[in-house]
């Protein structure tokens, strides 16, 4: 072998021993940021899934629509400290379809879900912001996110009575649907109507989505 193939294969062996040092320590820079954002990100959820507490809670008997064994929902009366602000009461009451379903069967809402932020309208539109959990973690298939929309709803319906329509947002963006199914591009009727329609096998009625307004 030539003194310069031996210089050249010299060269290059220090360049891949060189390259593979660079690929180790930017891929455990890369491994360290994920697993800052990953603590960042259980950090924030946690403060935001904290109880809701204010200085006008009262102990009620909140309705509140669980899954219903696969048929829709069901309503199941539940004792909650809610508030007398509408915006807090709501939230409350998605805090605990979040967070307190009687049995794993009953849940609606995905356990990582995080409600991300709550408002009220002038004209009684409530729009409910949630984590991208609320999507990613949704069980796969139309009869799931029907459910969990319609837990939704007619939780606030029957408990909040100056909602008139909702609008579910996924991380502050409007998406077309909930997990590949349900529409989430209009409204969903929130009018005490449309929470005390005749149940269906389920024991409640589902809340339909109003049609996409430009407002």
């Amino acid at each position: 072998m030539s003194r310069n193939l031996k210089i050249a294969f010299a060269i290059l062996a220090a360049a891949v021993a060189i390259g593979a040092l660079s690929f180790g320590g930017l891929y455990k820079r890369i491994e360290r940021l994920a697993q800052s954002q990953s603590t960042e990100e259980r950090a924030r959820q946690e403060v935001l899934s904290k109880p809701i507490s204010t200085p006008t809670d009262v102990n009620v008997k909140a309705k509140i629509f669980w899954a219903a064994g696969g048929n829709g929902v069901s309503p199941a009366e539940m004792d909650l400290p809610l508030s007398a602000d509408p915006v807090q009461r709501s939230r409350q009451l998605i805090q605990a379809l979040i967070a307190n379903p009687p049995t794993p069967d009953q849940r609606t809402l995905p356990a990582d879900a995080v409600l991300l932020g709550f408002y009220i309208l002038p004209d009684g539109t409530a729009i409910a912001d949630f984590s991208d959990a609320i999507a990613s973690e949704m069980p796969s298939g139309i009869l799931s996110e029907e459910i969990a929309v319609n837990s939704l709803a007619q939780t606030l319906a029957t408990n909040v009575s100056v909602l008139r329509r909702l609008k579910i947002l996924i991380h502050g963006q409007e998406v077309d649907t909930l997990a590949g199914h349900v529409d989430l591009t209009g409204f969903f009727d929130l009018t005490p109507a449309a929470s005390t329609a005749p149940a269906g096998a389920s024991g409640a009625s589902p809340v339909p989505p109003t049609a996409p307004s430009g407002d």
